[in-house]
């Protein structure tokens, strides 16, 4: 018996095809759906309504330069895949610029973060570097390899010997649920 094909494959599997042929509109498109909830992420974490404009443009770099080349692989909705990688991208963006030091007087932007955001946002991060280590292997390479390093889950499978890529699929699935539910028990006002 032959599996339903979910909605949204066939309409992102158009716009795919679109931005395969060079269809700019289709890229307009998917920001213009995809602006608000990109620019909510990066506001509610430090950021301004130019940054997220600038990240959804990279994020859709991303997306076209892999539809393009033939590395994209349809396996979620095209909105999920440039949340994702939005928000990878603003998360590296953070980490960079705290690796900064703050207050020498080198970047006339420091102060568009308050001092409480900065805060806010190591604590959160060290949450979940904490998290990834009680997670322990390989969900924390796998999830590390995924989201941060981009790989694909043909190339994770021969990293971590995995019998394939629906294995692969279906551990990181188990391991981004455990991943959240480390986090969430450890953020502050999670009851």
């Amino acid at each position: 018996m032959k599996s339903a094909t979910p909605l949204f494959a066939s309409t992102d599997a158009a716009v795919l095809d679109r931005i395969r042929k060079g269809d700019a509109e289709a890229l307009v498109g998917l920001y213009r759906d995809n602006r608000a909830q990109v620019r909510a992420l990066v506001l509610r974490n430090s950021g301004t309504e130019a940054d997220a404009d600038d990240i959804l443009q990279e994020a859709l770099v991303t997306l076209w330069e892999r539809a393009r080349t033939g590395r994209f692989r349809l396996e979620a909705r095209l909105g999920t895949f440039l949340y994702a990688t939005a928000r990878n991208l603003w998360l590296r963006r953070l980490a960079r610029s705290r690796k900064e030091v703050p207050g020498d007087g080198s970047d006339p932007a420091d102060g568009d973060a308050s001092p409480l955001d900065v805060i806010i946002g190591e604590e959160e991060s060290a949450i979940v570097r904490s998290a990834l280590e009680r997670l322990g292997e390989p969900c924390r390479k796998l999830l590390l390899l995924f989201y941060w390093e981009e790989e694909s889950m043909e190339s994770i499978a021969a990293a971590l010997g995995m019998a394939n890529a629906d294995t692969v699929k279906s551990k990181k699935y188990q391991c981004k649920k455990a991943l959240e539910a480390l986090v969430r028990e450890r953020m502050p006002g999670n009851d």
